[in-house]
């Protein structure tokens, strides 16, 4: 056991200001990304001069090739940058298409329709990657656009290597799509250790390296975007396209034990959650002294808190275009203190009074540090595997079913088993809340850790559980990615999650069931953490034993 030290948390979704002089020399790059093959296109791009936002774009559009089941150009997500010395954030998450309507995913009675919201055509919004990686590489990028797809459209024209576990969520996809979409069509040959191609997608690549954004939104890959959406019975048209947009926000920044941690603002709600988490966590500081890592009160404690959390995100938050959400106060130091008073240290609060505190999920990550000590910390989607199951005929790509985000119906559980409120209902042109977390941790305006994850709604909890793994457990930056991770979110009523890669068992399962806990394997593996740390000028990785991802120093 060991003795914790808490510091004074002040939260803040203000930037803290940054070094007017930023001068950082690094031993080298690097990156930690969801497979090898990610992960050596970054290191080719930093080794050629590239800086980590060309390094970011060159793996994004690989991982939409060698990483079908979330990467992508038909999805969309968002960003976390630190270049010299400021943070950015770039919102390129997917919105709902203008003939979208607030019950479209309900029957004649007023239920929901299964599946719906997650397979076929009507589940996909409009995407938004290709729009982001453009954005990132106007504003920061070094090396030409074109030479950065080169390494996807070779992989998809020369093939890659099929790896053993190609899925996170659904391991039968093929089955779920079988009957409603095309997706046997294109990745009903996958077969594991053999090489795969992907010819149109090689083409669509190619156009896009060649004309630029311009393409994907207004030229042939739209047309034949939106001639699958007619075919398919989808909503999203030529307009839907034309007009998308993505926003650079101001990143959230979380003062906390003297380093400033940057991460997601709406409409992801990953951000505030990580902001409560910490906070409520640090108020809370003497129930943690002399507690074991993962023991029984240890993640009693932890779902205690995360339960709270969870309420505050079913009610208040959603798409801030559309919805006057409350950040200041759901952040505010008086507001997490009092949160945390509410936490029974000893016993399972009721969950029917567990209410919000105010008054009247396929995604991949990667992480990228170049020798100048800018970084990027990128979590983009499909939502589940494959996403949608509809590839577009012609262009070869999936596309999303991340309108399964939204509240379909207030109060109902989406694939994840969240429950969402008003504030997340579907309008056209509104951005479906998230729980994506991409986030950097400074001190003294220095990226000192990279890090992020997918994992739908358990993203900012296992985030929060490396933090506390690195911070107040001093695990190495290995072993803090590799522990055992546990997950609650309010409802399903006194339910942890946990993943077959560290089950929750033995004496402490035994104990957590005793205090009234359902103890439930959740199927899949807790998110894939890619992670980078930065000591003075000495780099590590880790990236998650659950998946297959790879981390790199580039010397």
């Amino acid at each position: 056991m060991r003795t914790l030290m808490f510091r004074t948390l002040t939260l803040s979704a203000a930037i803290v200001a940054s070094s007017s002089a930023y001068a950082v020399t690094l031993d080298g790059g690097a990156v930690a990304a969801p497979d090898q093959y990610g992960a050596q296109v970054a290191a080719d791009i930093l080794k050629k001069g590239g800086n980590a936002v060309d390094a970011a774009v060159a793996t994004a559009f690989t991982l939409a090739v060698t990483y079908p089941e979330a990467g992508n150009i038909g999805g969309g997500g968002f960003m976390t940058l630190y270049m010299d010395g400021k943070p950015y954030f770039l919102d390129y998450r997917e919105v709902a298409p203008k003939a979208a309507s607030r019950n479209m995913y309900l029957d004649d009675k007023g239920e929901i329709i299964e599946n719906l919201s997650l397979v076929g055509a009507r589940a996909a919004g409009v995407p938004g990657t290709v729009m982001g990686l453009w954005e990132a590489h106007q504003k920061f990028g070094k090396l030409p656009w074109a030479e950065l797809l080169t390494p996807a459209v070779g992989y998809a024209k020369n093939g890659f290597k099929i790896a053993a576990k190609q899925y996170q969520y659904r391991e039968d996809a093929q089955g779920l799509f079988k009957d409603s979409t095309n997706f046997n069509d294109y990745f009903g040959s996958m077969k594991v250790g053999e090489t795969f191609r992907q010819p149109e997608l090689a083409q669509t690549l190619e156009r896009i390296a060649d004309k630029g954004v311009s393409e994907f939104y207004q030229g042939k890959t739209a047309d034949l975007l939106v001639a699958q959406m007619q075919a398919d019975k989808g909503l999203v048209s030529k307009e839907d396209l034309k007009d998308y947009k993505a926003v650079w926000r101001e990143p959230m920044g979380i003062e906390w034990r003297g380093n400033v941690v940057y991460t997601a603002p709406l409409p992801s709600s990953g951000g505030i959650a990580l902001a409560q988490l910490l906070g409520i966590k640090e108020n809370r500081a003497a129930d943690f002294k002399g507690v074991e890592l993962n023991s029984a009160r240890y993640i009693h404690l932890l779902s205690e808190i995360e339960k709270r959390v969870f309420a505050d995100r079913a009610d208040y938050l959603g798409d801030p275009a559309f919805s006057k959400v409350p950040v200041a106060q759901l952040i505010a130091k008086d507001y997490l203190a009092k949160r945390a008073q509410e936490v029974n240290p000893t016993a399972i609060s009721d969950t029917a009074k567990v209410r919000p505190g105010l008054e009247p999920h396929q995604t991949t990550h990667f992480s990228i540090v170049d020798k100048q000590g800018n970084a990027v910390s990128n979590t983009y989607t499909l939502n589940w595997d494959y996403g949608s199951g509809v590839v577009v005929k012609g262009a070869g790509f999936l596309l999303n079913d991340e309108m399964d985000d939204f509240s379909a119906k207030p109060g109902v559980a989406n694939a994840f088993g969240v429950v969402g409120g008003d504030a997340n209902a579907i309008e056209p042109g509104k951005r479906m809340l998230s729980s994506m977390a991409p986030s950097l941790v400074t001190r003294d305006g220095k990226v000192t850790l990279v890090l992020g994850t997918p994992g739908g709604s358990r993203i900012f909890t296992s985030i929060f559980q490396v933090l506390n793994n690195l911070y107040d457990y001093n695990l190495p930056l290995e072993k803090a990615v590799a522990a055992q991770r546990v997950h609650h979110q309010l409802l399903p009523k006194d339910t942890i999650y946990y993943d077959a890669y560290a089950p929750l068992d033995g004496k402490v399962a035994e104990e957590l069931k005793k205090m009234g806990y359902t103890l439930e394997d959740q199927g899949w593996e807790m998110g894939d953490i890619q992670a980078i740390r930065v000591t003075g000028s000495a780099l590590e990785t880790a990236s998650d034993p659950r998946g297959r991802g790879v981390g790199q120093v580039v010397k």
